[in-house]
């Protein structure tokens, strides 16, 4: 069973610029933990660390 979920952007609101959102899809039953991925923030211009949120 596939689940959409948001990916954030961790650093964008340390530096005072907007977030990043992606949407992504996991399966529940076999990835229970949060998802982390390396995605591209257009604000900061360059790749950064993504976490799942609610």
């Amino acid at each position: 069973m596939q689940e959409t979920v948001t990916l954030e952007c961790t650093e964008a609101r340390k530096e005072g610029k907007p977030v990043s959102r992606y949407l992504t899809k996991r399966n529940k039953k076999t990835v229970t933990e949060r998802i982390e991925k390396k995605k591209y923030n257009p604000h900061l211009k360059r790749h950064t660390l993504h976490k799942e949120i609610k």
